[in-house]
């Protein structure tokens, strides 16, 4: 960042955070009011929000976005759920961290040659079978 560019030498604008939610309850008003209408509340966001993470738990070894939907169901709980709260807010922290770290020109750097390496392996691989077996399937689709 340049320095000069925000009023002069050596003074650095401090990066702003926005500010964070209260924790607790984001249940209507009129529902807080009523502890057994609270409480049933709190029920309901839950067992929705179990139902959301439990689909997201099955959808891991299946075809579909399977931490995206556990991480759904964790904003449900989040809603109603101080815990949920704040292990949302952690892995926000840890996610924003890692993309901040992946967009160091190093760790690019470094990606990009691993990836590199890891093709060269697999097209000399692939070169050598060839070269050995021809362009034939290791297996008789003709019979």
């Amino acid at each position: 960042m340049n320095t000069l560019s925000n009023g002069g030498p050596g003074v650095v604008e401090e990066e702003t955070v926005p500010p964070e939610q209260p924790l607790g309850s984001r249940a209507p008003h009129f529902i807080k009011r009523s502890r057994p209408l609270h409480l049933s509340w709190q029920v309901g966001v839950f067992v929705v929000g179990l139902a959301v993470v439990a689909g997201g738990v099955i959808m891991l070894p299946l075809p579909g976005p399977g931490w995206l939907v556990i991480f759904a169901g964790m904003a449900i709980w989040a809603t109603e759920f101080v815990w949920a709260q704040l292990v949302l807010r952690w892995t926000k922290r840890k996610v924003t961290e890692a993309a901040q770290k992946a967009l160091d020109p190093k760790v690019r750097r470094r990606n990009i040659i691993l990836t590199a390496l890891g093709v060269t392996i697999i097209a000399a691989g692939v070169a050598v079978y060839a070269w050995k077996f021809g362009l034939v399937l290791p297996w008789n689709v003709a019979e």
